[in-house]
């Protein structure tokens, strides 16, 4: 079974045969390509001539508001206009971004210049964006420069790096008497009731509601709990039963990540409503020391320090999973630049030179507490103080021929692991909640599904 997505874009590829005016304005038959690459371009001289208008599209909100207390999208477009004052940037955003963004990706029309690549099969980059270059060049002037490649060529930069975590009030933790960070399940547990008693915070908060917040936790999964790097790209999709304990070591892997937040629900160390959370309000609550943590990306950190006065009692700490005696974090891209291959090879030119300036002059990475792209930029945030003893890795490629694997099993059990498959998570909330069904018995469904799908797919 084919997921729906690409049904959908199969749908709209067969109207497009029909009539091309259905399609938009533009098509890849009536534009020409670019043969510029993202490592030949010299900023302030590249394209200095360009006169045009590219689009944007994105999923920060937050930053095209006049009250965003960072660097707004105003004020990153006003710095790139300095250097290329010819080259208008119209930023559009939307809260809904994977679906909308999927939306106007597959009606393959000119209608966006820049987009931040949503779930899409490695295979069809090339049918979207054009190549900024050779994985093999690219790799010299960015980090993560395979991450979304296919074929040897990269099709995304992504706009920084992040590792998983858990964002944490360090007031709170001192209020408890916790002195040093958990760095395995029970401690975390066992930290989240010494919340409870001592302190007026919600020890954890899930965030039901936002289903992509949910979906954070399959972030959690791969070398974070298994310290290899090849876990999720290489081994997940050839795994049957993934999601059952480790009896060699039960706090390590996929088991262990989804049972902490089964057990502090069940515990009741949560909200005391979960259907009643709210992402905008989190933030500021964070702040004030009303929730003493929440499992989210380090992206989050900056939004929460930003969310009221108490900006250095907002942490980051590694996520509580230990194996063979050591923690591990990965670090991947957050969102991706694609440029749109159905635009002019003039608007392809100018959105890759603000592509490039994003990543190498904007300061964005660090403005939002992510580890800088650019592969000669080896500064890091503040906020990952405490990973100085933590083993960072990079989730290694699907080896060749594998490229769709993961997504193939994903679509087929309908999990969608890391592929905004929040809603499976609500459901470990509800059932811890209500007394319904116990971990395992999640865990085993979840086997059942995952195991006919890597079945499927063999």
């Amino acid at each position: 079974m084919k997921t729906l997505k690409k049904v959908i874009g199969a749908g709209i590829a067969a109207a497009c045969l029909v009539s091309m005016a259905a399609c938009g304005s533009g098509s890849s038959s009536s534009s020409s390509s670019s043969d510029l690459t993202y490592p030949e371009i010299e900023l302030g001289t590249t394209g200095e001539d360009i006169t045009t208008t590219i689009t944007v599209l994105n999923n920060r909100t937050d930053m095209n508001l006049d009250t965003y207390p960072g660097t707004s999208w105003a004020d990153y477009v006003a710095e790139f206009n300095k250097l290329y004052p010819n080259i208008t940037v119209k930023v559009q955003t939307d809260s809904n971004y994977a679906d909308t963004a999927l939306t106007r990706l597959q009606a393959n029309n000119d209608s966006w210049d820049v987009m931040m690549i949503p779930s899409v099969d490695a295979s069809e980059y090339s049918n979207y964006f054009i190549s900024y270059g050779s994985v093999e060049d690219m790799e010299k002037v960015i980090k993560l420069a395979d991450e979304k490649a296919y074929d040897g060529q990269t099709y995304g930069v992504p706009n920084d790096g992040v590792t998983s975590g858990i964002v944490y009030n360090k007031k709170v933790f001192e209020e408890a008497g916790i002195t040093e960070l958990p760095t395995t399940p029970e401690e975390f547990i066992a930290d989240l009731k010494l919340i409870k008693e001592k302190t007026d915070a919600i020890p954890l908060y899930t965030n039901y509601v936002e289903s992509w917040a949910m979906a954070a936790w399959d972030d959690y999964i791969g070398g974070i709990a298994t310290g290899d790097s090849t876990y999720m790209n290489q081994v997940l999709p050839h795994t049957k039963d993934p999601f059952e304990k480790d009896s060699s070591d039960p706090d390590t892997h996929a088991y262990a990540v989804y049972k902490i937040l089964y057990d502090a629900v069940a515990d009741g160390l949560t909200e005391d409503d979960y259907s009643t959370t709210d992402w905008e309000s989190s933030k500021a609550k964070m702040n004030d020391g009303e929730i003493a943590t929440m499992v989210l990306g380090a992206w989050a950190v900056p939004q929460m320090q930003q969310a009221g006065d108490n900006a250095d009692d907002v942490g980051y700490m590694p996520f509580p999973i230990t194996v063979d005696g050591k923690q591990y974090a990965t670090i991947a891209g957050d969102y991706s630049y694609g440029i749109n291959k159905n635009i002019s090879a003039e608007n392809q030119e100018a959105s890759m030179i603000f592509v490039k300036w994003m990543t190498e002059k904007s300061g964005f990475a660090m403005n939002e507490g992510g580890i800088p792209i650019a592969a000669d930029d080896s500064s890091m945030p503040d906020i990952y103080s405490n990973f100085s003893d933590v083993t960072l890795i990079t989730n290694a490629p699907a080896k060749d021929g594998e490229e769709d694997l993961l997504a193939d099993v994903n679509s087929d059990s309908e999990l969608a692991i890391q592929n905004s498959g929040g809603t499976k998570i609500q459901n470990i909330v509800e059932e811890a909640a209500n007394n319904g069904k116990t971990i395992d018995q999640i865990m085993a469904e979840w086997d059942q599904k995952w195991s006919a799908a890597v079945e499927e797919n063999e």
